[in-house]
């Protein structure tokens, strides 16, 4: 039995441990995301969906700001001391935005709602970076084309378990108290990084091993803004920052199709938090049905590329499968398509391309990619549809741009 599931889940010996480790970090850090995911998304609406894409260009902007001052923690501190300052700074911010809700309620209005809005878009983009360039610093190459899949289904699980946790929580406790919940979990997901770090597969561990897994005791060095320069010139992180940039182009797209069926279909802040809770917990079992299944074989087998290039296709098929039948029931089928690929098999893969860089650009180009170039993709595909809005082209002139788009990206 122990042979069959190591040979089902691509486990080597030694490997266990570990990866049971890294599922339940990737548990909490999803968990704390997904209980506050539909309330981020509800309050976004509030002042209109045109107010969002106005966000989305402050969250780019902040993004770009805070970059040099994690490149700077990156450089000054070591390894696990930078990564619990990251997660201690959002863990920090929930217990002020609780404060703030339990303490002056009078305040809170459309305007903290924004800022929330904001804060919570980079607060997903960090936390989720750092997860997965300590993944790419512990494990190797090789093992990040079998392990990573199977490590993300734990993400999956917290993401179907966050969204049920609040709503489990809210009424007995209060919204407010969920913000503490979700900061518990962050500081949860400290203590998994060290211990993550630290763990060794097996007792017959080579001392090289032995020495990696201790190697956080070493600070990274460095510029603050040595990501930035690193992406511009290696031709393969510009690949890279590329398809992340016309991913979320994409994305964007899909994301503000659902805000509008959304807002058309539900006018109470409360029912359209609910209806965007329930999008996601049911997208989230055919993401988790796919990583438990096929995943991990896919890449092995195919390759990185062939993983890479599937999101693009079916996005190109989903938007005309949108554009044909329209329907609240089709964009539900794409977002399932769009996440099971994109969470499921395309993450994976992506965050495998980290994992033969130097262990400076796996924290600091990484986060310039995973945040700035990713909400800076956000911007664009906001804008762009906007504009299609007001030219008045429909949901079949968005198709156009898409399917040419997703080839190229393909």
């Amino acid at each position: 039995m122990q042979k069959r599931l190591a040979q089902l889940f691509n486990l080597r010996r030694g490997e266990l441990a570990p990866v049971l480790v890294a599922g339940l970090f990737f548990f909490c850090i999803l968990t704390a995301l997904q209980m506050l995911r539909p309330a981020r998304d509800a309050l976004g609406m509030e002042r209109g969906i045109d107010s969002i894409r106005w966000l989305f260009i402050g969250t780019a902007v902040v993004t770009l700001l805070v970059n040099p001052v994690f490149g700077w923690l990156v450089s000054r501190l070591r390894r696990l001391q930078f990564i619990g300052a990251t997660y201690g700074f959002f863990a920090l911010s929930l217990v002020g935005f609780w404060a703030l809700l339990v303490l002056a309620p009078g305040a809170v209005g459309a305007r903290s709602g924004q800022v929330f809005y904001v804060w919570f878009s980079v607060f997903n983009l960090f936390v989720t970076m750092v997860f997965w360039a300590l993944l790419a610093d512990r494990f190797s190459s090789e093992q990040c084309k079998r392990l990573f899949a199977l490590i993300a289904v734990g993400g999956t699980l917290g993401a179907i378990f966050g969204p049920w946790l609040a709503s489990q929580l809210a009424e007995p406790l209060g919204t407010p108290a969920l913000l503490l919940v979700a900061a518990g979990f962050l500081l949860l997901g400290i203590t998994l990084a060290w211990w993550l770090v630290r763990i060794v597969g097996d007792r017959e561990a080579t001392s090289t091993q032995v020495a990696e897994a201790r190697d956080d005791e070493q600070r990274i060095g460095g510029s603050a803004l040595a990501g930035l320069r690193a992406v511009f010139a290696s031709p393969y992180l510009m690949g890279i920052a590329g398809y992340v940039l016309t991913m979320t182009i994409v994305a964007t797209f899909v994301y503000f199709t659902r805000l509008q069926m959304v807002a058309a279909a539900e006018s109470d802040l409360d029912a359209r938090t609910g209806l965007l809770a329930n999008i996601d917990m049911w997208t989230q079992l055919a993401v988790l049905l796919l990583q438990l299944t096929l995943t991990g074989h896919i890449i092995r087998r195919f390759g990185l590329a062939f993983a890479l290039a599937l999101l693009p296709i079916a996005n190109a098929l989903g938007f005309i499968g949108l554009a044909i039948f329209g329907s609240f029931a089709a964009l539900v089928l794409l977002e399932a398509l769009n996440k099971a690929v994109q969470r499921g098999l395309t993450r994976p893969a992506r965050e495998a391309l980290f994992t033969v860089i130097s262990r400076e650009d796996k924290y600091k180009a990484k986060a310039f990619i995973d945040t700035f170039v990713y909400r800076g993709g956000d911007v664009v595909g906001a804008q762009t549809e906007g504009l299609l809005g007001r030219l008045g082209i429909a949901l079949g002139g968005l198709v156009g741009v898409v399917v040419p788009l997703a080839l190229a990206w393909a």
